[in-house]
């Protein structure tokens, strides 16, 4: 049985996909059946950032609606063996309820170790039904007081549907810009402040975001795919150092 994984965040804007993403493709490479699914009815994008735009035929809703099968509204990933993404809908009014959502992770979790949760930006509806279908929590946030503040917001929704223990990836960090601000004193202060345990930190690496941009691998030694095949380690219960 396989574990299932919501990556959310409290804001829009902060590469939420974008880790989804290379976080499923860091998983593959070390041999692991990996199914993202995108929960972000009407504005999914993972189709496009996995290359496998073109291929669609069913979705997320066709599946909870009953018009196929799961098996055939599951997609290989372009460049990544091992990786599948089923997609959300088109339209936001074909969103799964959190119930549904719930029993659909149970069922994928007997084919695939990892079933990551894509959820859409926010705390709405989307946000509800993806975290209904997850036995545990990354929450995505930039060292921005908005965006901690928002991170802070999701632990609290998360235990209240008894998602507990939720960690947090700070992502796009860029360590000139933050000395610069000055808003935090350092990166202690932003975890502080979230109130979430912090699990890695996803260095700004324009790479990484250009090539799921036109559904391509990462160059693996980019600082980002390097940052977050170490968080792809700590899921697998490795001990690895948090590398700024």
């Amino acid at each position: 049985m396989g574990v299932s994984t919501v990556i959310t965040s409290g804001k829009g804007g902060v590469g939420k996909s974008t880790v989804s993403v290379g976080l499923g493709r860091a998983l593959a490479q070390k041999g692991r059946r990996v199914l993202l699914v995108d929960c972000d009815a009407g504005l999914r994008s993972l189709d496009r950032m996995t290359g496998v735009e073109e291929s669609l035929v069913f979705d997320l809703a066709d599946v909870v609606e009953g018009r196929a099968a799961p098996a055939d509204a599951i997609y290989p990933c372009a460049e990544a063996t091992g990786l599948y993404l089923l997609p959300a809908p088109s339209s936001g009014e074909r969103m799964a309820s959190p119930q549904v959502m719930r029993r659909l992770a149970e069922l994928l979790k007997r084919y695939y170790d990892y079933v990551l949760l894509d959820s859409p930006a926010g705390v709405g509806d989307g946000f509800r039904s993806a975290a209904y279908g997850a036995d545990r929590a990354l929450v995505i946030c930039s060292p921005d007081p908005v965006c901690v503040r928002s991170a802070n917001a999701v632990k609290g929704l998360l235990e209240e549907i008894s998602v507990l223990e939720p960690r947090l990836v700070i992502n796009r960090f860029n360590g000139d810009f933050f000395w610069e601000t000055g808003v935090y004193s350092d990166l202690d202060s932003v975890i502080d402040a979230s109130g979430v345990q912090l699990f890695g930190v996803v260095p700004e690496d324009f790479s990484l975001a250009a090539a799921f941009l036109k559904g391509k691998k990462a160059p693996e030694r980019s600082s980002g795919m390097m940052a977050l095949a170490r968080i792809a380690e700590r899921l697998e219960g490795a001990s690895v150092p948090i590398a700024l």
